[in-house]
C-alpha cells in the first residue's frame, strides 16, 4: 500500500513538472487557421494540431531546463520552493532523463508534419536556451524575447497548416504579448517589493529588474498593449478586408473588448492582483473569458455569410 501512495506522489511530480495546464498557450497555433477561415479543413486541421502536440513536448522541457538552472533559487521563492526539483520531490537525474524523453517526443511529433516545422522547433528550442541561460537576467530583451516565444507559436501554426500569417496578426500578437510579459514582470517586482525590507534597489532573483523599475514597468505594458489595439484598428481600415469580413461595425467592438481587458489587466496589476502567470490568470479568469466569448460572438458576426446584401 506505501508503495502504491509512494508511485502515485512520484507520478503527481512528475506531471507538475511538465506544467501541462501550460500548454494551453500552444493553442495559439490554431490562430492562423482560424483566421484563415479554413478550421474545418481536416487536411490542415490534423497537422496543427500535431504541431500542437509537439509545441507542448518541447515548451514541458524547457520547464524542466528552467527548473534544473533555477533550481538554487527556486528554493529562496515562497511558490516556486515547492516546484517538483526544488522541493527535492523528484531528483536532477530524473529530470535530465524527463529532458531527453520530451525532446524525442516532440521531434518526432513534428517530423510527422514537415522539416520546416522541425526546424522552428530547433529556433524555439534554441532561443529559450538562450532565453534561460543568459537573457531572462537582460531587463527589456528578457521581455521582447517572451513576447517572440508566443509569435513564434502564431508562426509555427500557419506552417504547419499551410496558410500564411499576415504581418498584421504577427505585429498585433508582437504588441500584445510584449504588454503581458511586461505584466508579469511587475506581478514578480510587486511581490518582491512587499516581501522585502532593503529598500528600492533590491534585484529579483535571476532578472535584472530592480523593485524601483516598477514604474517604468507600468508605463511601458500598457503601451504596449494600446499599440496591439492600434495595429488592429489600421488592420480594419486596410484594402482587401472584404475578402473575409462582411462587415466591420463589429471589428471596431472587437477594438473595445481589447482596450477594456488591456486597461482592466494592467489595473489589477497596479493593486496587486495580477499573478505571475498572466497568460494562465486569462484563460481561468471569469472576466476574461467573457470577453473572449464576445470577440469570438463579434468575429463570427463579422465575418457571417448571411449577413451579406
Amino acid at each position: 500500500m506505501a508503495s502504491e501512495s509512494s508511485s502515485a506522489a512520484s507520478l503527481l511530480s512528475v506531471i507538475r513538472l511538465l506544467r501541462p495546464q501550460h500548454w494551453i498557450k500552444n493553442l495559439l497555433l490554431l490562430a492562423p487557421l482560424l483566421l484563415a477561415h479554413e478550421l474545418s479543413d481536416t487536411s490542415r486541421l490534423g497537422p496543427t494540431l500535431l504541431a500542437i502536440l509537439s509545441f507542448s513536448l518541447i515548451a514541458s522541457l524547457v520547464y524542466v531546463i528552467n527548473d534544473l538552472l533555477d533550481v538554487e533559487a527556486d528554493r529562496l521563492h515562497p511558490t516556486k520552493r515547492h516546484r517538483p526539483l526544488a522541493a527535492g520531490d523528484l531528483s536532477i537525474a530524473t529530470g535530465c532523463v524527463a529532458i531527453a524523453l520530451l525532446a524525442a517526443g516532440g521531434i518526432t511529433a513534428a517530423l510527422f508534419v514537415s522539416t520546416s516545422l522541425l526546424a522552428l522547433i530547433a529556433v524555439y528550442l534554441a532561443a529559450t536556451t538562450v532565453y534561460s541561460c543568459w537573457l531572462k537576467q537582460v531587463v527589456i530583451a528578457d521581455v521582447l524575447m517572451l513576447a517572440g516565444f508566443y509569435t513564434l507559436r502564431l508562426i509555427a501554426g500557419g506552417v504547419a497548416a499551410d496558410v500564411e500569417v499576415s504581418e498584421w496578426l504577427l505585429a498585433f500578437s508582437m504588441f500584445l504579448f510584449t504588454s503581458l510579459a511586461f505584466s508579469k514582470r511587475h506581478a514578480e517586482l510587486s511581490r518582491l517589493a512587499n516581501e522585502s525590507s532593503s529598500g528600492d534597489e533590491t534585484v529579483a532573483a535571476r532578472r535584472g529588474y530592480r523593485v524601483s523599475d516598477i514604474g517604468s514597468v507600468e508605463v511601458m505594458g500598457p503601451v504596449a498593449g494600446y499599440m496591439s489595439v492600434l495595429v488592429f484598428a489600421l488592420y480594419i481600415n486596410r484594402d482587401g478586408r472584404e475578402e473575409f469580413y462582411t462587415y466591420t461595425w463589429p471589428l471596431w467592438i472587437i477594438a473595445l473588448l481589447l482596450l477594456y481587458w488591456i486597461s482592466r489587466l494592467w489595473l489589477l496589476a497596479r493593486r496587486g492582483k495580477l499573478p505571475e502567470d498572466p497568460v494562465i490568470f486569462a484563460v481561468t479568469d471569469p472576466v476574461s473569458l467573457l470577453v473572449a466569448l464576445l470577440v469570438g460572438a463579434m468575429a463570427v458576426v463579422a465575418a457571417a455569410p448571411w449577413a451579406a446584401g
